[in-house]
Formats: structure tokens, sequence, C-alpha cells
């Protein structure tokens, strides 16, 4: 969404004044101006209900988690599922 909306600038700000907010002895002021960047931003949870953000499922997982269970047989253990072979006698 910031490369969509072309907040290359809002971004790169954030990230500098968050390295100098996190530096001991940083002042309040610098704080809270990191906090309206994360909510001009929408990395915190009230920026993202400003600008009416959600986050999307990951459908890629629930898709390969779906596979996975309609390739397991239902009712049979791991161990019913393993089989002996006859090495030969080594």
């Amino acid at each position: 969404m910031w490369e969509r909306l072309g907040q290359w600038y809002e971004v790169a700000m954030c990230v500098r004044m968050l390295a100098r907010a996190e530096q001991p002895k940083s002042s309040i002021e610098l704080q809270k101006v990191v906090r309206q960047y994360f909510d001009s931003l929408g990395l915190s949870t009230q920026g993202m209900l400003r600008n009416r953000w959600r986050i999307a499922p990951n459908e890629v997982a629930e898709k390969r988690a779906t596979k996975t269970a309609a390739k397991a047989p239902a009712g049979r253990s791991m161990r019913d599922r393993l089989k002996a072979l006859d090495g030969g006698g080594a």
C-alpha cells in the first residue's frame, strides 16, 4: 500500500525517526513523532483501523493444509501405515 500511495519518503522518515527514538535518552517528543508515523502508515492497530486496512488470511497456507489433510488416510495411525520390508538377511 505504501508503494501504491507513493509514501516512500514517509516510510524512510519513520525508519530514521525510529532509529533515533530507540537511542538512550531520546526525547518523549521524538517518541510521539514515531507513534504518529506508525499510525499514519498503518503500523499500529489504530492506524490500521483509521486506514480501514485488514490483514488478509494466508490463502496459500490454507490450501496447503487442505491438500495435506486430503492426502492422509483417515482413521489410520502412523504405525498402521508402516510396512515391514524383508531385507533378505543382511
